[in-house]
């Protein structure tokens, strides 16, 4: 007589070894449920300053509380909106995917959570996308109050949102279609390369002079990930940059959080008519 083998327990899946894309499709199926519409076709990031820009786009179909959504947070910046809002955008029958909030690298919840909102857009229909931020001036030419479109940037974070031998071109991250578009409604706007440290203390002085031999024009701590992750997921990617401030050495004073939630109220009014006026034309 021989022993039956003991059957061999194998762990059930935790939620930690959830792939980020089926994360996606679950928070995706969340927005569907709770907006009513089974398809987004632009989503919008709203970095410092921008969030005025969602009341001029068109009717707000829902808005979701971020954290209700999977795989998303509360916002942890001053500045930011906590929820998500599905919008028809006026005159059309398109839809916008408006994230309040971000979450930034400097969180500590990882790249993942940094991408998520890139890979959740794409997984509800989304196939363009709009990166905005608030960030310090490198380029003496600007002044705070000045909008940039992103042509480029440097990513010296250290991290990537690409895992195993995933290889993505990024010669043409930011759509020159897409910058093109932006010109037309305001042919004034500057272009530049972006730079994100990790943060959440910002630069030295040493450091925005790096920045800038290394070509960069302004800095911050995000869209640089979110942009690679957009990339990978097959959205084409529109960056805008608030200029906040002037970066550490080049600014006569101390930098603070709270002179960039002021320079953004500033400059509230005309960069939300400026980017609604720009989505209303991405077809």
């Amino acid at each position: 007589m021989t022993d039956t083998p003991t059957p061999v327990r194998v762990p059930a899946a935790s939620a930690s070894d959830e792939s980020p894309f089926d994360l996606a499709r679950r928070a995706a199926d969340v927005i569907a449920e709770r907006s009513g519409l089974d398809h987004h076709d632009i989503a919008l990031v709203l970095g410092s300053g921008w969030s005025g820009a969602a009341d001029l786009l068109g009717e707000t179909v829902s808005e979701i509380p971020a954290a209700e959504v999977p795989g998303f947070f509360a916002p942890a910046v001053a500045g930011h909106v906590p929820v998500m809002r599905s919008i028809r955008i006026t005159g059309s029958d398109r839809v916008a995917l408006v994230l309040g909030s971000r979450t930034h690298f400097y969180e500590g919840k990882g790249v993942r959570a940094v991408a998520h909102g890139m890979r959740t857009a794409a997984a509800a229909g989304a196939t363009r996308v709009v990166l905005t931020n608030g960030c310090g001036g490198v380029n003496p030419e600007w002044r705070p109050g000045q909008v940039v479109l992103i042509r480029d940037h440097i990513n010296l974070t250290a991290a990537s949102p690409l895992e195993g031998a995933t290889f993505i071109d990024l010669t043409d991250l930011y759509s020159q279609r897409l910058r093109n578009l932006a010109h037309e409604v305001d042919p004034s706007l500057p272009e530049g390369v972006y730079v994100q440290f990790r943060g959440p203390h910002y630069e030295t002085p040493a450091e925005v002079h790096m920045a800038g031999v290394l070509g960069g024009d302004l800095v911050g701590m995000s869209t640089t990930l979110e942009a690679i992750a957009a990339r990978e997921a097959g959205l084409e990617i529109l960056g805008i940059s608030l200029m906040t401030n002037l970066a550490a050495g080049i600014s006569p004073t101390p930098l603070s959080h709270a002179e960039v939630i002021e320079a953004g109220k500033a400059a509230a009014p005309r960069i939300a008519r400026l980017l609604a006026n720009i989505v209303e034309r991405m077809e």
